[in-house]
């Protein structure tokens, strides 16, 4: 039991090298100590029993957004936020368990190998809580050593891929915390390569700055939103939508940003229209309705709309990631009889779309859209064979507390990492911003703060190793790590056999 509090405290101070904080050293000191816990386990039981304290641990802590949500529905009563986030936590620790569980059954009693076993085994259990279930990669492990250096190896190997660097980083700690100097000192030498490697290799943003956009963040709560309606929020759409300069925009407005149903309301479509200059272009959040023949609604989608200065609907992309209990009620007819509904209020379930678009924007290029929790799902953000020139991600992260949008934020600088493209972000109260195709952040807006960003598009960079071949690097990234263990073990079990002849 000390053992297992030990990991549960170990993996809540990992969390704290995620966003806000960004203490990424502890992120690596907390996964050592499960390194270590992991070699004095008993067995493979205490092995899983220790990673999933770790895990238990972490996510309590890194997810704690999830509770505020829940303070918005005032048909459920707020500790049963809390209660989803350990329940919910509780789940996702098996994945650090079965890591754990694996590093201990195929360690061979030895550290070195033990620690390329868990590397290797915290890429693929990782991925796999991405995949499960609909997936729920927040806070990958990689996503800590964004402000390093080191973050470019995503670029190569993926988020995923980024993870398991983490750990062998933390490898190298736990060997050189029990004296195994020539092992760790081997493995800092290895990690070094590896990153120097992702330095030369991660193609650089080529071309100039593109054309001007305006990302806009009205600074507009939830509570504000339900009880004064949108009208806050569209007066501030219209103030910032002025163009004083005469030169075409491309606006960026956030997730959920007007409430008309702009297929079926043309004058609400020529408003907004007539807010626009001449040679604007507007992306904004808005829904669609789907109806049956009779012109009752079925369901809804979660869409983004292309609007130019005559209110013509030129385009839309709708969400194809929903977000269970967020925009649709699983098992509805079980739990909507006992008081349970969705997080955000409406009756109509919304309805998946067809996945990653790319759509043309005449004058502004190739946008690809991702909207809100999408952004978080490596490897499944753009259009296969349609490669756009940026990313759009419109986001509502008012619902997250101060921990939430931090930490999606930070997710988006991985998209763009990954695919080599810039990403922007337009949120109702931050963090919105415009981050470069390196993952670097050129400009934004912080949280619960109104005002507009007023840029150039930034360049593309050419195809990422990642972006050519999807997922498939982490693999075989981890792939590498068994071979190095196998050939490892084949040489101790050499020098062993040697050892016996001698003697």
């Amino acid at each position: 039991m000390k053992w297992f509090l030990a990991c549960v405290a170990a993996g809540a101070a990992s969390a704290c090298g995620f966003a806000p904080l960004n203490l990424w050293p502890l992120t690596l000191i907390g996964v050592a100590f499960l390194l270590w816990a992991i070699e004095e386990a008993p067995g493979l039981r205490g092995a899983l029993l220790r990673g999933w304290g770790f895990g238990l641990g972490q996510f309590v802590l890194g997810l704690n957004w999830i509770a505020t949500a829940f303070t918005y529905q005032s048909n459920m009563p707020a500790w049963l936020g809390w209660i989803a986030v350990v329940l919910l936590s509780l789940y996702l620790a098996v994945y650090p368990a079965a890591a754990a569980g694996l590093a201990w059954r195929w360690s061979g009693g030895n550290r070195l190998r033990m620690v390329l076993v868990f590397a290797a085994a915290w890429i693929v259990t990782e991925y796999l809580r991405g995949v499960m279930f609909t997936g729920f990669p927040w806070n990958p492990l990689g996503v800590s050593l964004l402000l390093t250096p080191a973050s470019l190896f995503a670029a190569l190997f993926g988020t995923y891929g980024l993870s398991g660097l983490a750990a062998l980083i933390a490898g190298g700690l736990y060997l050189l915390a029990r004296r195994g100097w020539k092992e760790g000192g081997g493995l800092a030498v290895a990690v070094a390569a590896l990153v120097g490697i992702a330095w030369i290799a991660t193609p650089a943003p080529n071309g100039q700055a593109g054309p001007a956009v305006r990302i806009v963040q009205p600074n507009i709560d939830q509570a504000t939103k339900h009880s004064e309606g949108y009208g806050p929020q569209l007066r501030r759409f219209r103030e910032s939508a002025m163009n004083t300069t005469g030169t075409p925009r491309l606006l960026l407005w956030p997730e959920d940003g007007v409430p008309f149903l702009l297929d079926e309301d043309p004058y609400a479509a020529r408003m907004i229209g007539d807010w626009l200059g001449e040679g604007d272009l507007l992306l904004t959040g808005g829904f669609k309705i789907e109806r049956d023949s009779a012109g009752r609604p079925l369901g809804a989608r979660n869409a983004t709309w292309v609007i130019d200065p005559e209110g013509r609907l030129l385009g839309r992309y709708d969400k194809a990631h929903l977000v269970p209990y967020g925009e649709y009620l699983p098992m509805r007819s079980l739990l909507e009889p006992i008081g349970l509904s969705r997080l955000v209020p409406g009756s109509l379930d919304t309805w998946e779309g067809p996945g990653p678009r790319t759509l043309d924007l005449p004058r502004f290029g190739r946008v690809g859209l991702q909207i809100c929790y999408e952004i978080v799902f490596s490897g499944q953000v753009v259009e296969d064979g349609n490669r756009p020139d940026f990313i759009f991600n419109p986001s509502n992260d008012a619902w997250f507390g101060r921990w939430g949008p931090p930490q999606h934020f930070a997710q988006a600088r991985l998209r763009a990492l990954e695919e080599g493209l810039p990403v922007l972000r337009s949120t109702p109260t931050g963090i919105s911003g415009v981050i470069d195709a390196r993952g670097r952040v050129l400009a934004s807006l912080p949280w619960q703060q109104l005002g507009v960003i007023d840029t150039r598009l930034p360049p593309p960079a050419p195809p990422t190793l990642f972006t050519r071949a999807g997922n498939w690097m982490p693999f075989v990234f981890a792939l590498l790590l068994v071979i190095a263990t196998a050939a490892l073990a084949a040489l101790q079990s050499r020098s062993k056999r040697a050892s016996e002849r001698r003697t």
